[in-house]
């Protein structure tokens, strides 16, 4: 069973940072909720140390099962991953090869922001599809090159 996380507003900090601190002693982190930014996680950081010790070890087993068994990955995939049943069986193979090399190589780096990145990108093509109607139009012929895609302006 998970430890929850708690959610205050990032003022509660500043006013309270020891009452809000102290909430570690009874939950896995504290959330930051900020209004006009991304919400921040206040956690100890032995538990940051030991959940990243956790992730690595997770990922380079996962390296080790699939380069000894290739198939048990994609066979547990749609277990762990629902939506993956709307993906072809070749694009399975494909999701669970991509997937065991990109968390070897992020966990390498310390940094796990790709599996999320590629786990968003298969889930939208499974999306594609689980609708029949939008899997035709993403897959037909496009009528030709629409030219130059203009830079995005800065933020």
């Amino acid at each position: 069973m998970t430890v929850p996380v708690e959610s205050v507003p990032f003022s509660e900090l500043l006013r309270e940072p020891s009452a809000t601190a102290d909430r570690l002693s009874r939950v896995r982190a504290v959330r930051l909720r900020r209004r006009d930014a991304d919400d921040l996680v206040l956690m100890t950081a032995a538990r940051a140390e030991q959940e990243g010790q956790v992730i690595d070890m997770t990922a380079r087993l996962l390296a080790e099962i699939a380069r000894r068994e290739p198939q048990v990955i994609a066979e547990v995939l749609p277990r762990v991953l629902p939506w993956v049943r709307f993906l072809p069986a070749p694009a399975v193979d494909e999701f669970a090869q991509e997937f065991v090399a990109t968390a070897g190589a992020a966990s390498a780096l310390g940094n796990m922001a790709a599996v999320s990145v590629l786990l968003t990108a298969w889930r939208h093509t499974a999306e594609a599809h689980s609708d029949p109607d939008l899997h035709t139009i993403l897959a037909g012929e496009t009528s030709g090159d629409y030219g130059p895609v203009p830079m995005p302006e800065a933020a």
